[in-house]
């Protein structure tokens, strides 16, 4: 059996939808953030780090959202989630998934955990990190927002529906309480609607408890 360890809306999500997508039989088991579950030594069994998610495939255990999501779609060849190695596309998919997780994901949690990155108690300096930390989210929102142009839609790549495409919704969704959420840019909220409508998405938010504004 397959088990992700999970907490709604973080950067499991990506995993989550994927498994829906694949239709393979799965179990979620939930971490509470909240009484720190993430933080016990019986969880950092699984991840050291202390962070969702984790995954535990039969004898395998992985971290890392897109180590996941890539271990799935490897696993899972004829769903179709990842070009054919050794592509043009491939090379695109491997770009795109890596600005996600270490570009976007990154300057986001800047965002979200500015504190992180100054002197304990200096809350002016956590302000102006975060100020930039959204100034900087902005301009990278414009590069999806210019990769659904250039791809021609109606998924990150064009005409594939490939693993990418959970992970930007979900880091688009974590947007949704700056001053210009993602949704706000023409092409990525159209984007995101037909990525609401997927069958997938929508059990992996009904099971999580996702509630308004979905994105």
């Amino acid at each position: 059996m397959t088990t992700l360890f999970y907490y709604p809306s973080t950067a499991s999500m990506a995993p989550h939808i994927l498994l829906e997508e694949i239709g393979r039989p799965f179990e979620l088991k939930l971490v509470d953030r909240m009484k720190d579950e993430h933080k016990s030594a019986e969880y950092r069994k699984l991840n050291p780090n202390g962070l969702i998610p984790a995954l535990v495939d039969g004898d395998l255990v992985l971290y890392e959202s897109a180590a996941i999501c890539l271990h799935l779609a490897d696993t899972h060849p004829g769903r179709a989630l990842v070009p054919a190695l050794g592509t043009p596309q491939r090379a695109e998919f491997y770009k795109w998934l890596m600005w996600l997780t270490n570009t976007l994901q990154a300057t986001l949690i800047l965002y979200f955990y500015p504190d992180r990155w100054v002197e304990a108690g200096n809350a002016d300096g956590a302000r102006q990190v975060q100020a930039h930390a959204e100034a900087k989210i902005a301009t990278l929102i414009d590069q999806l927002e210019a990769q659904l142009e250039t791809s021609g839609g109606p998924w990150l790549l064009g005409e594939p529906y490939t693993a990418l495409d959970p992970y930007a919704l979900m880091l688009c969704r974590w947007t949704r309480g700056l001053h210009r959420p993602a949704r706000t840019w023409p092409r990525l909220g159209a984007y995101l609607q037909r990525m609401l409508e997927r069958p997938a998405v929508a059990r992996a938010f009904k099971t999580e408890g996702i509630a308004q504004p979905l994105v």
